[in-house]
């Protein structure tokens, strides 16, 4: 390894890297906030749905949970142009990645509401809640204890699937990284800077979802 020439390298693709890791962090952040939010529904759905409800969205979720992230990717890419809805790469990139993150995320809901005793439910609707005042204020509160260490794994696994975005054009941190590399031949020195590089981001996730759950837990 010549570590002079690598540091002379990383500085001159500086720019490029960094672009690289600022769509890496733009779609990771995308796709888990709008699958945490479209997994909340999924979640609601599987849990209170009637039955022809929860008998969709369960075919939703292990349609989605058994498909590979990439075969997502490239469907969201090629299929959905072809029936006529145009999306760029990044769109359907970002696509891919929230019905991924949404169908784990439908899963972890509807698990930790199961998990609720009845009793509460009923008891919120004797003084007159509304379901979503009874979703805000007595299930989400006590769910997301249980939610949150399985939604950290789940946030974890999308920062990484965002590497697959390079296969349909997306210049995330890895294509940026592969592109350097093309014009330096310094392989192994940039794939290791990546590398760590994607574990500070996801020891970042797991030391914030760490701290929330400290805050969240019961004395």
């Amino acid at each position: 390894m010549n570590f002079s020439l690598f540091l002379t390298e990383l500085w001159n693709a500086r720019m490029n890297l960094l672009a690289g890791l600022g769509d890496t962090v733009l779609i990771s952040v995308a796709s888990v906030l709008l699958g945490t939010f479209l997994g909340v529904f999924v979640g609601l759905a599987m849990t209170y749905g009637n039955k022809p409800t929860r008998f969709g969205v369960r075919l939703y979720i292990d349609f989605l949970r058994g498909t590979p992230v990439f075969v997502l990717i490239l469907a969201c890419f090629y299929i959905l142009s072809v029936v006529g809805l145009d999306l760029s790469a990044f769109q359907a990139g970002v696509l891919a990645l929230t019905m991924f993150c949404s169908s784990h995320v439908g899963e972890i809901v509807r698990g930790a509401l199961k998990a609720i005793p009845a009793g509460q439910t009923e008891a919120a609707k004797s003084i007159g809640l509304t379901f979503g005042q009874t979703f805000a204020y007595i299930l989400l509160p006590q769910a997301l204890r249980q939610i949150l260490p399985t939604w950290v794994n789940t946030a974890t696994e999308i920062v990484k699937a965002s590497t697959l975005l390079s296969i349909i054009g997306v210049v995330e941190l890895l294509l940026a990284t592969q592109q350097v590399i093309s014009r330096t031949y310094l392989s192994l020195e940039f794939y290791l800077f990546v590398g760590f590089v994607y574990f500070i981001l996801n020891f970042l996730i797991e030391q914030a979802g760490r701290a929330v759950e400290r805050r969240i837990s019961i004395p």
